[in-house]
């Protein structure tokens, strides 16, 4: 059965000073990382010191994801499994594996008591993420491979504290009336309070189980017109009727670009998906962000080996 988060905390504290655990089987550790976000965090990491297989592809929900019997298997088989926690992924709590298994978000944020799971909006949450990671991964691998670990970890956090300057800069450049995001659910209240905006989730704010009453139109007309908002950011290419309604009454586009909010965007890894995001707010609310930053940072990311 899954170890508890309290076993799951001992351990990690252990890993950070040094505790030994012998791989469930000779050979190269076999990792699993149940979420986007953690899976590219992961294999980052790891490079070519562990087998690291991920079971929510790029796209995927976390919070409907179903175990398939070739998740199965590799979890079986699997010397340590990572997954954000806060019930961002139900099936999560149901593993059965021989290795740890790490809720890597839980973790970094002992303390966290709201509701929304999604906390690697923040660069800081997925820094301290990384280091939960590093210090599960290093007992499984040898000297010179944990030693090469360390170093790439340096490196990872370096760049999530270069991407948190990037970022503060993108949102900083936007006049203090214009830093709202409106969007249908909550999922960025980890980037809005790290960096000052508002988020307006319009659908859990004033909507029981997603059915929007005229009533309710009425009062998210009303909320947006008044925030300061100037795009209606969508979480995917294609709006649905609920979001063409609200940008009908509202008079307010609907961004182009959808803003990639429940792990990494098709062909690209946790770093290049933030910078889009920022991109996407920042642009939609009338300012210009910088491309040329975000190149940079990418690449610093990507360069990690």
């Amino acid at each position: 059965m899954r170890p508890s988060l309290a076993q799951s905390v001992g351990v990690c504290f252990a890993l950070a000073i040094g505790a030994s655990v012998v791989p469930a089987h000779a050979g190269q550790p076999v990792v699993v990382a149940v979420d986007g976000t953690l899976c590219d965090l992961t294999k980052t990491l790891a490079a070519d010191a562990a087998s690291v297989t991920c079971l929510i592809p790029p796209g995927g929900d976390p919070h409907s994801y179903r175990l398939k019997p070739s998740d199965r298997a590799v979890i079986a088989k699997s010397d340590l499994i990572f997954h954000i926690g806060f019930g961002l992924t139900p099936s999560a709590t149901k593993l059965n594996s021989p290795g740890m298994v790490v809720a890597a978000g839980e973790i970094a944020l002992p303390s966290y008591r709201g509701s929304d799971p999604h906390v690697w909006h923040d660069p800081v949450n997925s820094a301290g993420m990384i280091r939960v990671i590093s210090n599960s991964l290093a007992p499984l691998l040898g000297d010179s491979d944990r030693s090469a670990l360390h170093q790439r970890t340096a490196k990872a956090v370096a760049v999530f504290k270069a991407l948190q300057a990037w970022q503060a800069k993108q949102f900083g450049s936007l006049p203090p009336a214009q830093r709202v995001m409106v969007t249908d659910h909550k999922t960025y209240s980890h980037l809005a309070e790290r960096f000052g905006l508002v988020e307006i989730a319009m659908l859990d704010s004033h909507t029981t189980g997603g059915v929007l009453r005229p009533s309710s139109l009425k009062k998210i007309t009303e909320e947006v017109k008044s925030s300061g908002a100037k795009t209606i950011f969508s979480p995917t290419a294609y709006p649905n009727k609920t979001l063409k309604r609200i940008s009908k009454r509202t008079g307010l586009p609907i961004s182009k670009t959808p803003l990639y909010g429940e792990g990494i965007a098709a062909g690209r890894n946790a770093v290049s998906t933030a910078t889009i995001n920022a991109c996407t707010i920042v642009n939609g609310q009338g300012g210009t962000c910088d491309v040329t930053g975000a190149n940079t940072i990418n690449a610093e990311w990507s360069s990690i080996r």
